[in-house]
């Protein structure tokens, strides 16, 4: 469970528990509030608010040009801890990266911690676990980290009430993380088939003992879940909002790019009209736990991926070193564009650089 330290230097947004009054809580300190107008159900949450979406870009600094990788070893050395993202790093889709298993080998064997992080909720940490050994590597469940997990860690965090529901929308990943970690849940992949005749006069009811909404990635997205989903929101005192990520696109093939969660995070925020409390990437509440549960000097991580948005905010935001791969999303001509405002500390081209590289060099 996450400790109140580490809770507390969360980054985490929590628009749902905030006033409308207040348009934008930059620089906030500190919010207690009163969930839930029923007795006996008070929550106290403590954050370290960095708001304009998790985005640096607001920040008034200016960072230097990312520079392209040229001496792996001196980077390598400088940290203890590599963390990686996984679609477009390790892998893209179901096909592994080239020289992907050498890289990690290099780096374990050298005494680095790798960590695993995915904005991917579809899966659970042991449903993740499974897939890395389809693809030939031997990582630890304990070493994958994804928003599946972190929204069931984040409702721990807050001792979010058993006797409350979560409704899901998304997939397996979600409900898994949630059933581990106690809590009840309705939704998910079993409302993919249900529709709404709308009838004159039809009123559609909801549980009111819901106390959370949870949207991920969703195969099965539909109106149903949008409207449920909508009422549980705007209708039960106190309820979250909670998005896994808001991933425009996913590489759920490696042949296309293709929709990613913050489509369906889309829907839900146009019909409730509130923004979501993110516990994936670039929100800092994933780094913050990874800290905490491995005890790791954020300065002593090197934050690995594909995405500028997310990935490399992620490590900004978290006070960390942060390495741009070309393999995924992210182009060269995109991170060189003037209107591209985040800048990696180095980029290369896939993450097996770092063995010419570290060649290269010698």
């Amino acid at each position: 469970m996450l400790s109140r330290r580490a809770l507390a230097s969360s980054s985490v947004l929590a628009p749902a528990i905030v006033s409308s009054s207040i348009p934008k809580f930059l620089g906030l300190k500190k919010i207690s509030f009163n969930s839930y107008s029923s007795p006996n159900i008070k929550w106290s949450l403590h954050f370290k608010l960095n708001y304009s979406k998790s985005r640096s870009i607001s920040r008034m600094e200016t960072r230097a040009s990312a520079q392209p990788l040229k001496n792996a070893d001196e980077l390598i050395d400088s940290v203890e801890t590599f963390i990686f993202d996984c679609d477009g790093v390790i892998w893209k889709g179901d096909k592994l990266i080239d020289g992907v298993p050498a890289t990690l080998d290099m780096l374990r064997s050298r005494g680095k911690r790798l960590v695993f992080v995915t904005n991917n909720s579809t899966k659970s940490r042991k449903q993740y676990g499974k897939k890395f050994e389809t693809l030939g590597l031997t990582v630890n469940e304990e070493e994958i980290f994804a928003s599946s997990f972190a929204a069931a860690a984040y409702l721990k965090s807050i001792d979010f009430p058993k006797e409350k529901k979560v409704y899901v929308i998304g997939e397996e990943g979600i409900l898994k993380e949630l059933d581990l970690a106690g809590f009840q849940y309705i939704g998910g992949p079993g409302d993919g088939d249900k529709k709404i005749e709308l009838k004159p006069g039809f009123l559609m009811e909801h549980d009111k003992d819901v106390g959370a909404v949870v949207v991920g990635f969703d195969r099965y997205f539909n109106y149903y879940k949008v409207q449920y989903g909508t009422l549980c929101v705007r209708e039960n005192p106190g309820c979250l909002f909670i998005a896994t990520n808001r991933d425009a696109v996913t590489h759920l093939t490696d042949a296309q790019e293709w929709a990613g969660g913050g489509s369906m995070v889309g829907a839900l925020v146009g019909s409730t009209q509130r923004e979501p409390l993110v516990v994936g990437k670039p929100s800092t509440f994933m780094m913050d736990y990874l800290a905490d549960e491995f005890g790791i000097l954020k300065s002593q991580i090197c934050m690995v991926g594909d995405r500028l948005d997310t990935d490399i905010l992620f490590g900004q935001n978290g006070g960390c070193k942060t390495l741009l791969v070309l393999s995924g999303v992210t182009s060269l001509s995109m991170l060189q564009s003037p209107n591209n405002s985040i800048q990696p500390d180095f980029y290369t081209n896939k993450i097996s650089d770092f063995l010419s590289l570290k060649a290269a060099t010698v």
